[in-house]
């Protein structure tokens, strides 16, 4: 159990994560630093918390997910890169976790100028042909959530993981009010379109707080994760 669950964690976040799609007309807002909280379910049960923060110095970015489901697992991936005229470049990605005494770790390391991205999972290195506009899977969020404030939408997002550059799609599902210990808000409902019927991964997005998903939710087969907002400290609109 504990494998699976920390395995979906990652997969109901971030990503996860990577993952935003809108059409609610806003004020358009600079992307700022920000911290968002969030409770973490397991089956219908509340197992422990996560957080999403946003930071940066000068035109360096950092991008924090840390998750923890109490007493056995936790998980912290961490996104660096610079932004320019609405569009991020990626610099380096990293994850690590731990089920009870076994941890493990992954790197992406993004170098454009050797047209090379470098990865290592666990004691595993590979490398493989840099794609402009590459982005993990943390920072995608990020750059779909700038897209949708300007040029809109791009039909596919090239992401690194630790053996390639994969095209991501994204389909809206309308629109969805949801209730957090937080506050209601008036959402976007977004869907992963996995290759595997059995998954669905759906996130819920607020332009309220700048398309900031309040809620999460990853079924796979008769198992099921879950994330909901439960405190924010950022831009909104």
């Amino acid at each position: 159990m504990a494998t699976s669950l920390l395995k979906n964690l990652r997969i109901v976040t971030g990503i996860s994560t990577a993952v935003l799609f809108a059409s609610f007309t806003s004020h358009a807002l600079a992307m700022s630093p920000f911290q968002a909280s969030y409770q973490f379910s397991y089956n219908g049960k509340n197992l422990g918390s996560a957080t999403r923060t946003l930071s940066k110095n000068g035109n360096n970015w950092t991008y924090v997910f840390a998750a923890k489901a109490i007493g056995f697992a936790s998980a912290t991936e961490t996104s660096r890169f610079s932004f320019n005229n609405g569009k991020i470049s990626s610099s380096s990605f990293s994850r690590s976790s731990k089920i009870l005494i076994h941890n493990n770790s992954m790197s992406i390391n993004f170098n454009p100028a050797r047209n090379l991205i470098s990865t290592k999972k666990d004691d595993k290195v590979r490398s493989f042909a840099w794609k402009a506009g590459a982005l993990d899977e943390l920072n995608a969020e990020l750059q779909i959530r700038e897209d949708l404030k300007t040029s809109g939408l791009k039909a596919t997002y090239p992401i690194a993981d630790a053996k390639e550059v994969e095209a991501r799609r994204f389909v809206k599902q309308g629109s969805e009010t949801v209730k957090t210990s937080y506050g209601t808000f008036e959402t976007i409902k977004v869907k992963i379109q996995h290759p595997k019927p059995e998954r669905n991964t759906v996130f819920w997005l607020a332009p309220k707080l700048d398309y900031l998903p309040v809620k999460v939710s990853h079924q796979d087969d008769n198992t099921s994760y879950g994330l909901l907002l439960t405190g924010y400290k950022g831009p909104s609109n």
